[in-house]
């Protein structure tokens, strides 16, 4: 049986591609190994957003052609966003590669092992509730991918050059699908796209994010739905309304990228500081207790000392519970192209470093707060280091992307019930929190 290894770089929306993949591959019966080396067939699922995944993609290229020149009857195939994005170029500089799928073929990847022609599609592939997948994630939780593409043109983003236009999976095909996971015993569900807050728009309907919601609520043995990537704007009063329901968690993802208005302009987006500002006071308002992560891009063209000194204001008043920040890369094709990459790349770096280092005060002080409250938390197996300890995640934690929880095992806890249980907190760090069982 040919032994296959598939390996996902960049974001949740990739691994669920991969996850498609590896469910259509093993309902053609291959078995799958987790060692490269030991592989007939790699298949590496690339990003190709910005350059530093770029440069990841290109260093498990030469990884793998490294592999294939001591055994050359070992088979390359390359697929997602960074195949999609330069496919002509990059077979020209890496022939040792035997196929290059993009973003559109995801459920060709039989016909591409097999080598075997087929009609390739004109648009991103969207999977549906009918696509076979093999989920990877711990077995509490999953992601859901709502969408395709982004209709939004923010100057800096390659986003819609490589997926196209935004396009809404059906309701019914989600709802279907979530029932699917809670049959396998997943509690939580996140919501994931390159705009959550955007569903459903692209048919017309303004609601579309709150009418799925109200959906997926129904839905039985789902206890958490998580909402990722949403854009500021879109954010109504009626989503905010169905966020009340005890099964949506209090957690929002809402990238500001900037707070400066003239930045804000140049990039294409339409909310800067004051603007977000007074959208999280009334976010907090209908929803207290509602943690908030955004994501910043520093260095972009035209950002002066003046303007990153506006943003390290705006980062200390909005307090958020979780913040990610990224160096701006410049991109062929995005609008922003033509301002060039005025701001040193070390510039960029050392204001990336203090954005982060004023998050973790604030993220020091709000983790502090929980110390001797009691929790739901979702448990995701012993720590591998540490055999001594749980992993765990809160309502207001994403997988991935946030902190954690660390909960000591006691012998009582050496087989859980299921994966919600309640902790008590005794302690806090920077960015984790740890705990011990609830009596």
């Amino acid at each position: 049986m040919t032994t296959i290894a598939l390996i996902t770089f960049g974001c949740a929306k990739n691994l669920v591609d991969s996850e498609v993949m590896l469910g259509y591959l093993a309902r053609a019966g291959y078995r799958f190994v987790s060692d490269p080396a030991a592989a007939e067939i790699l298949i590496l699922n690339t990003c190709g957003f910005i350059q530093p995944a770029k440069e990841e993609a290109e260093d498990a290229i030469r990884d793998a052609a490294a592999r294939k020149a001591e055994d050359d009857r070992k088979k390359i195939i390359v697929t997602g966003c960074y195949s999609e994005r330069y496919k002509e170029a990059l077979q020209k500089k890496h022939p040792e590669v035997d196929a290059w799928v993009g973003v559109k073929d995801f459920d060709k990847i039989v016909q591409v092992v097999r080598n075997k022609d087929f009609a390739g599609s004109a648009q991103t592939f969207l999977y549906s509730h009918t696509s076979p997948r093999s989920v990877s994630t711990p077995d509490g939780w999953a992601y859901i991918k709502i969408s395709e593409g982004c209709s939004h043109l923010c100057a800096f983003c390659a986003i819609p050059l490589i997926k196209g236009t935004y396009r809404s999976r059906d309701i019914r095909s989600i709802v279907r699908e979530a029932e699917t996971l809670a049959a396998r015993g997943v509690k939580e569900i996140n919501l994931i796209s390159q705009d959550t807050t955007y569903y459903g728009r692209d048919r017309g309907n303004k609601e579309g994010l709150s009418q799925l919601l109200q959906g997926l609520i129904r839905v039985r043995g789902i206890e958490w739905i998580r909402l990722l990537y949403g854009y500021p704007e879109e954010i109504s009063d009626a989503l905010l309304e169905v966020m009340h329901d005890p099964k949506i968690c209090p957690y929002l993802d809402i990238p500001f990228q900037h707070s400066d208005p003239a930045l804000i302009r140049r990039m294409k987006r339409a909310m800067d500081g004051r603007r977000a500002l007074d959208l999280l006071k009334k976010i907090r308002a209908k929803i207290p207790g509602l943690s908030i992560r955004t994501s910043l891009i520093v260095g972009f063209p035209g950002e002066q000392d003046q303007a990153f000194k506006g943003l390290i204001r705006f980062v200390k008043e909005a307090r958020f519970d979780h913040l990610g920040v990224f160096t701006y890369s410049r991109e062929e094709g995005t609008e922003a192209y033509s301002l060039g990459d005025p701001v040193p790349e070390a510039v960029k770096q050392k204001r990336k470093e203090k954005i982060l280092e004023v998050q973790a005060e604030i993220s020091a002080e709000n983790l502090r707060t929980y110390i001797g409250q009691t929790i739901e938390v979702l448990v995701e197996g012993v720590l591998r280091k540490d055999s001594s300890l749980f992993l765990g995640r809160s309502r207001f934690q994403a997988p991935e992307v946030d902190g954690c929880i660390f909960i000591e095992a006691a012998e009582s806890h050496g087989r859980l019930a299921g994966p919600l249980q309640k902790v008590e907190i005794v302690s806090s760090d920077v960015y984790d929190l740890h705990g011990r069982f609830a009596p």
